[in-house]
């Protein structure tokens, strides 16, 4: 217990948050070395927001003011700010009470709470991101309640507390506003904290993608180097904000056209974003003078972090530390670059060769340079468009999650694809993937399924299969290759979801088309015969063939299969005009095409990009304008603005041409698997309209469970497992309502005559050895003992047969009724987070490995599917004549486990082994329960951004 003459600094409770403009600060617990701050901090603050603090004029604090709020015990008295800087903009602090109003101690479970916000930070969301946090803190300290009192004037902060979500009683009294708030989270406090989570991680990507103004540090005055290379792209993309470049040597004004400075200083107006290439040692300095000059986020493209070892690891923490101590976003370290492409931005400040990417409607993230590379090569050879790129790199701080929590609302992106090499936080990923994968399509290209020794990318102890598995019960369509994430892109951003999975097949080449048929089976596809239009086919025998195959109800989807033609008339041109035509004849069903040897088709259905920078204006390319001497608002122009003139309407063959992109492809196998994905996609999406429900069992005792964990955690270490005894397994499983079969150790055949005798005839006998533990085919357990003289019998042949008692451990249960042996676990996997697993006992999880895996928290429809998904489950209803077993019960035992597991991110494994299901009920035989500290700060707790 932290006390005051034993102040125990509680680390764990620092964080660093977003707020909701985009921008960052840290939260930390408020130590006797803050007097000062506090001081300056209270200074700033207005006489209306002190007075709305202490009810009355309180124009400065006295001695003893500071020294109250400086010194808490952390338990009974606490206090935190939120820091930018290391300067304060905000305090919160609690002080138990007791049910008079007075302080008091434990077990008084009630406390004040009272915020004070500097005036320039209020409206950012920090007193709600503080209340997030003091709440987690003080249920920690078996704090169950706030009260507050606030004056009927202070509107903001009452709508801090109403708006929180918690259940909370008001009442008006003395002439100020009494306020209580039960801290136990409720559903919609939780949905209000991951509002307010999307809102501001998508700002604060918002604020990096559309800066007004952008500085390159680190442009080279030969024009050579990193530096020089985004400046030009900057430049050349038509970037229509403000645009500096930083050399300390700069002896010009001007560098590649662009205004140049010797530092970030001198830039005499403000910087959004600064794009960061010097090397790894002078990035520190760097850093600085951008957080000084109050640069909202940084790119940061310098090499010699956490790739390089564990001195640039240590060197990676820094960076991130001292970047968010100024309260700024930071894309990398050792990154490639960010563009946007929206006809008002024109952001290409990313080291992509020419050409850059059109405009478009797919999102992409990578964490490689390379990969980012390859996948900007092949989007623009296929003639498709972006809305977004970011390439993160080492993933420091903005990572894939943030990209997601953007791209959720975007209405620029109606394509996610992602290259990841891990998942990051696991369960934030999964809960990201599912909502946004609800509105539009999420495909992950995932690297790292096979980790070499020494590289740095964690691996899975799931199967690749298992992982897809998991990613596709979140809605995330998951593929194997870049190439197929390509693939897979361009047919969901330019094609509607099939409504199912049958397929129509028709081209000019008979083997082609079966090649297609035999590619759909293999998928699981419906496909008709194809329809063979011979060699000698025309481009308006194409057009009338897929047109009757498009208006057709008994299909979903088509594929068309072409091959260079005999006669003459198959022009990729006039092809391509045919196709769009049957297309936009008869919308709203997906087609894809095959090409072989016809590359000027796919030239054809793939029209040139959209219009991108200053030639989409109707205007000629210009150097970019000097920047004014005084400062100016970021995003003011510093000349007239380019404003877009008016065109002539296009053609409508262009028009015909933009608006219906028909994605190609070079073999059937990759259009049949794009299809294929769309398929299961669009089933996702229709299922997933219904999600199902997280029964709430009144029996479950959570907050038992979370104090008995408490308990037996006390004194392990913070990087140890702990195995629970059977007792304590047991106990802990219970309070979720899993009832394990009573077992009694048998250490001598008199012990298990006595066991017996305390259960009752019949019983079984088996050895827990782990070596034979669940190996009734080895003869280590002995069934249906109904006498003590069988029992004495079975034990002799038992101990003859494997060992003495001492290495067998024999133990002593209750038959219960016969039925179906299964396999329930729970585990936490480096790649996929918390995963529920079910399978029969034996050879058919063992060795055939046929079990199957869902997310944690699992819904009742995740767990009735996974139940049916393995491929034993008919032995469950009823196969070849035999009863039916209680599957409903088997359900509810998933659900109850998957909400210990959710609950409590201390229990990190449990194995129930094994489980029968009879044709009434089920009995749990045997139990494993692993136990650890959980991380800091789960995706369970207060808003948080990952820690260095």
């Amino acid at each position: 217990m932290t006390t005051e003459s034993d102040p125990a600094y509680p680390a764990h409770w620092e964080a660093d948050v977003v707020l909701r403009d985009g921008g960052t600060a840290r939260i930390r617990p408020i130590t006797t070395e803050d007097a000062d701050r506090l001081v300056s901090f209270y200074e700033q603050v207005s006489d209306e927001s002190k007075y709305y603090r202490f009810f009355a004029p309180y124009p400065r604090l006295s001695a003893r003011d500071v020294h109250r709020f400086t010194h808490h015990d952390y338990v009974d008295r606490v206090g935190l700010a939120a820091t930018i800087g290391g300067e304060f903009i905000a305090t919160v602090r609690y002080d138990r009470i007791d049910a008079t109003g007075r302080p008091a101690s434990a077990p008084a479970d009630e406390a004040e709470v009272a915020f004070l916000v500097q005036d320039a930070h209020q409206g950012r969301g920090v007193a709600s991101a503080l209340l997030e946090h003091i709440g987690a803190v003080a249920r920690e300290r078996g704090i169950r309640g706030f009260a507050a009192e606030v004056l009927p004037a202070n509107s903001k902060m009452i709508k801090v507390f109403t708006d929180a979500g918690y259940q909370q009683k008001r009442s008006f009294e003395d002439g100020s506003v009494h306020l209580t708030l039960d801290l136990e989270p409720t559903a919609e406090s939780l949905a209000v904290q991951r509002a307010r989570e999307q809102r501001a991680e998508a700002r604060s990507v918002q604020r990096l993608l559309t800066p007004g103004s952008v500085a390159v540090v680190g442009v080279s005055r030969s024009g050579g180097g990193v530096g020089a290379s985004v400046l030009r792209n900057l430049r050349d993309s038509g970037f229509h904000g403000h645009l500096y470049a930083v050399n300390e040597a700069a002896s010009t004004d001007l560098l590649d056209g662009v205004r140049a400075y010797r530092a970030v200083a001198d830039i005499g107006a403000p910087v959004d974003l600064a794009v960061i290439a010097v090397p790894a040692e002078r990035v520190p300095e760097a850093v600085a003078a951008c957080g000084d000059h109050g640069v909202q986020g940084l790119v940061v493209l310098s090499a010699g972090y956490g790739e390089s070892g564990p001195e640039g690891a240590a060197r990676q923490r820094e960076l991130l530390r001292q970047v968010r101590s100024y309260g700024m976003r930071l894309i990398g370290p050792n990154a490639f670059g960010v563009i946007n492409t929206a006809p008002d931005v024109e952001l290409n400040a990313s080291l992509a060769p020419a050409p850059a990417p059109a405009r478009g409607r797919i999102g992409l993230f990578t964490q490689s340079g390379a990969i980012g590379i390859a996948l900007l090569s092949a989007l623009v050879r296929r003639g498709a468009g972006l809305s977004s790129f970011v390439s993160a790199g080492n993933r420091a701080d903005v990572s894939g999650n943030d990209i997601l929590q953007y791209w959720y609302e975007d209405e620029a992106t109606d394509v996610a694809l992602l290259y990841l090499e891990t998942l990051g936080n696991p369960r934030k990923f999964s809960r990201l993937a599912r909502r946004t994968a609800a509105v539009k399509p999420v495909v992950v290209a995932k690297g790292g399924r096979h980790t070499p020794a020494g590289h740095v990318v964690p691996g899975t102890r799931l199967s690749d299969d298992t992982v897809s598995a998991l990613l596709r019960q979140a809605g995330v369509i998951r593929v194997d290759t870049v190439t197929e994430l390509v693939d897979v892109g361009l047919l969901l951003a330019g094609q509607p979801l099939p409504a199912g999975p049958r397929v129509a097949i028709l081209g000019n080449s008979e083997s082609l088309g079966v090649i297609a048929y035999d590619a759909c089976l293999t998928e699981r596809l419906r496909p008709s015969a194809p329809l063979d239009l011979t060699t000698d086919a025309s481009p308006e025998d194409f057009r009338a063939a897929l047109g009757s195959a498009l208006a057709d109800d008994t299909n979903d989807a088509v594929i068309v299969t072409a091959i260079p033609g005999v006669s003459g008339h198959a022009l990729a041109a006039d092809l391509a005009d045919a196709l769009r035509e049957a297309v936009a004849e008869h919308p709203g069903k997906p087609v894809a095409v095959v090409h072989v040897e016809l590359g000027a088709l796919a030239d054809a259905l793939s029209p040139g990009p959209l219009p991108v920078g200053p030639a989409a204006w109707g205007v000629a390319p210009a150097p970019v304008a000097p920047a004014p001497a005084a400062p100016a608002p970021a995003t003011a122009p510093e000349s007239a603005p380019l404003v877009p003139r008016e065109q002539p309407a296009a053609a409508d063959d262009d028009a015909g041409r933009q608006a219906c992109r028909i994605p190609t492809y070079p073999a059937a196998e990759r259009a049949v698997r794009a299809v294929a994905e769309a398929v299961r996609y669009g089933q996702w999406r229709r299922a997933n309209a219904d999600p199902g429900q997280v029964p709430a069992y009144e029996d479950i005792d959570e907050s038992g469970a979370a104090a008995q964990l408490a308990r037996l955690l006390t004194g392990v270490a913070a990087a140890d497992v702990l195995t629970l005894d059977d007792t304590d397994a047991h106990t802990l499983l219970g309070r979720y309502g899993i009832r394990v079969v009573r077992t009694l150790p048998a250490p001598t055949p008199d012990a298990a005559a006595g066991a017996a005798r305390a259960l009752g005839y019949p019983v079984a006998l088996k050895t827990t050895a782990p070596h034979l533990r669940h190996r009734a085919d080895l003869g280590g357990v002995r069934l249906d003992l109904t006498t003590e003289e069988e029992l004495r019998r079975a034990y002799d042949e038992l101990t003859e047969t494997h060992g003495k008692p001492a290495e067998l451990l024999p133990v002593v249960q209750a038959m219960v009724p016969r039925g179906v042996d299964t396999v329930v676990r729970s585990v936490i996997d480096a790649a996929a987070g918390a995963v529920l697993s079910f399978g029969l006992a034996g050879v058919a999880s063992e060795l055939l490995g046929d079990t199957a895996h869902r997310l944690v928290p699992a819904a009742d429809r995740d767990v009735a599917a996974l139940i049916r998904s393995i491929r034993t489950a008919p032995l469950l209803f009823g196969w070849r004549g035999s009863d039916p077993v209680d599957t409903p019960a088997l359900e509810e035992l998933l659900l109850r486990l998957s909400r210990l597991v959710d609950d409590h991110p201390e229990v990190v494994g449990v194995s129930l082994e094994p489980v029968v299901v009879a044709t009434e009920g089920l009995s749990v035989l045997s139990a494993t329960v692993r136990v650890a500290h959980p991380p800091a700060r789960t995706d369970l707790g207060p808003r948080t951004l990952p820690s260095y």
